[in-house]
């Protein structure tokens, strides 16, 4: 396994040479040469920035010919990634590395609002994946291969290899590794630095100027910073998926989906172009004190609906660096009016900037640690680590409150996946117990004598009946077993209703209920069947639903997915 991972974070690092210059090349084509052609900056205002919007119109244009080819590919988001990685036998395409790292270059290229780090997250798993499948490692190796290149492509992003290693099991693997896992994850995230190092140089993704802690009264600022970065978190989560759920939604070719969303921001570009591209640049420029506190307050929402609209149109790309963005700029806007509230306390914007990016990447993504060791490796000081820890920690808990799901997963949750429960459960939540359940069963009237029960049981094969009145009405269930554990003398058989020996206290479920919730009610009680009622009236019975067929059902569920794990 080590020298295998060592071959793939070699190639993880070329990988993400080669994306970052694809990057280069598309932004130097069309949005350099862009300005050139117009004659407008967009360092000051003339009416010529008008015509900017055309840049990721021009993204959304050139995205017709993956649209044409590769649909499934610009549907391949990272949700999907994680899905595939965690419950799907971690087998990725060769073709992604090509189609999915050429579309999103494309879009960041062209001023898309997105980042890189997912797409090339994405390119490293499947090179991981390529590799674990052509020497036919067991599905458990080629998870971790998958997450050797996924941590070889962040580490040479942002030539962090902590980093690297966290994002790579914080959020690709959930946390669940050993320490074999660990050692052959860390030794690619090592190696593909040092391929970035070899041909990028030695320089981290941000120059950010050295950190101080000025006064420890500040350590209460970063409190509040953790508290206000924890709820514009998932404010932004919900806005990022009800605008994804509008393009769904809207009547139009999807084809041309991602040509009005390249309009849109194209238009919010003329006014805020700091939001095309992955925003590295400006990101820089704040962690250095710049900008002016409302502008940068403005462009936390301008931002997060720039993104938005970007990845919801159908413009692939990445979360990563968006989030990285939004925390700079609200850090930044909190330090500055810091600075003009308490001016003698000597307080750095850029300093507020750097925690709130480490801290809004935290309470978006749930992955403290990634968050942390980044911020570290950035600065190289330990001063930082005390107000990042708070600011994560507070910041992602009150998230957490306020949002159980991270950016990655809101999507899987949607579709009922739950990544930590693993393949075994999330095929039972898919599975819904209208599609399995028995309609018109037999029921018994609740008035039948125990000698017409006796009689009844002996012409079927059932063991459990439910129980209903005149009406037709749900009022309880009773089992062969009820009837054989009684003892009467045969003169009270035709006294004694079965009623009397029936479960009055009923567990049911509705058809749109998945076959985990049914299966863990009926372990619940140590039962064999459930009846199923309708949602509104839960008294009207419309069917029954065995262990039994819960379990025909989830090996069917399991054969086909089995034997669908290939094709994406």
């Amino acid at each position: 396994m080590i020298a295998m991972a060592v071959v793939i974070g070699l190639l993880s690092g070329l990988c993400n040479y080669v994306f970052r210059m694809t990057i280069e090349f598309f932004e130097w084509a069309i949005i350099e040469q862009g300005l050139d052609l117009f004659g407008v900056s967009f360092d000051h205002w003339t009416w010529g920035r008008l015509l900017v919007f055309i840049f990721p119109v021009i993204g959304g244009l050139l995205m017709i010919f993956f649209g044409i080819f590769f649909p499934k590919d610009l549907k391949y988001g990272f949700p999907r990634f994680l899905e595939i990685v965690n419950l799907r036998g971690a087998k990725l395409p060769l073709r992604t590395i090509f189609t999915r790292g050429a579309a999103s270059a494309i879009t960041i290229g062209t001023g898309g609002s997105a980042g890189q780090e997912g797409p090339i997250a994405q390119i490293g798993g499947a090179v991981g994946s390529q590799f674990g499948q052509a020497f036919r490692v067991s599905g458990d190796r080629l998870k971790v291969l998958v997450a050797c290149g996924v941590a070889g492509g962040i580490a040479a992003t942002f030539n962090a290899p902590i980093a690297g290693v966290f994002f790579a099991t914080e959020i690709v693997l959930l946390s669940s590794f050993e320490l074999s896992s660990f050692t052959s994850i860390v030794v690619a995230s090592g190696m593909s630095t040092v391929v970035s190092r070899a041909l990028l140089g030695n320089i981290p993704a941000f120059a950010v100027p050295p950190y101080a802690l000025n006064n420890h009264w500040e350590l209460v600022f970063y409190l509040v910073l953790g508290m206000l970065v924890g709820v514009l978190a998932p404010g932004f989560i919900d806005i990022h998926y009800r605008i994804k759920e509008a393009f769904d939604r809207l009547n139009m070719h999807r084809l041309a989906k991602p040509i009005f969303g390249g309009l849109l921001v194209g238009i919010m570009g003329i006014g805020f172009p700091q939001v095309f591209g992955n925003g590295y640049h400006f990101m820089e420029g704040v962690l250095h004190g710049e900008g002016i506190w409302y502008i940068l307050a403005a462009l936390v929402l301008m931002k997060a609906l720039a993104t938005s609209v970007t990845l919801g149109s159908g413009l692939p790309g990445g979360l990563f660096a968006p989030a990285l963005y939004i925390g700079v700029v609200a850090g930044g806007a909190f330090g500055k009016l810091l600075q003009m509230v308490f001016p003698t306390l000597g307080i750095s914007p850029g300093a507020y900037a750097l925690v709130g990016m480490g801290a809004f990447l935290s309470a978006a993504t749930h992955a403290p640690m990634t968050a942390i060791f980044l911020l570290f490796e950035m600065t190289a000081s330990y001063e930082v680590i005390i107000p990042i820890m708070l600011s994560c920690v507070i910041g992602t808990a009150i998230s957490r409150h306020f949002k159980k799901d991270s950016l990655d997963t809101v999507e899987l949750s949607k579709a009922g996946i739950d990544l930590e429960a693993g393949k075994e459960r999330n095929i039972m939540k898919s599975l819904r117990v209208g599609e399995v359940m028995v309609r018109d069963p037999e029921s018994v009237p609740e008035h039948m004598t125990l000698g017409q029960f006796a009689d009844f049981i002996a012409t079927t094969r059932h063991t459990n009946f439910p129980l209903v009145d005149d009406e037709g009405r749900l009022t309880g269930i009773i089992s062969v077993q009820d009837f054989l554990g009684a003892v009467f003398e045969k003169e009270l058989m035709d006294l004694v209703v079965i009623k009397e020996l029936a479960t009055l206290d009923v567990i049911t479920v509705t058809e749109d209920e998945n076959l985990d919730d049914a299966m863990r009610r009926i372990g619940y009680r140590n039962i064999e069947q459930l009846p199923v009622v309708d949602r509104d009236d839960k008294r009207r019975l419309v069917g029954i639903i065995s262990r039994r067929d819960m379990v025909s059902a989830y090996n069917r569920a399991l054969m086909s997915r089995t034997l669908s794990e290939d094709v994406l």
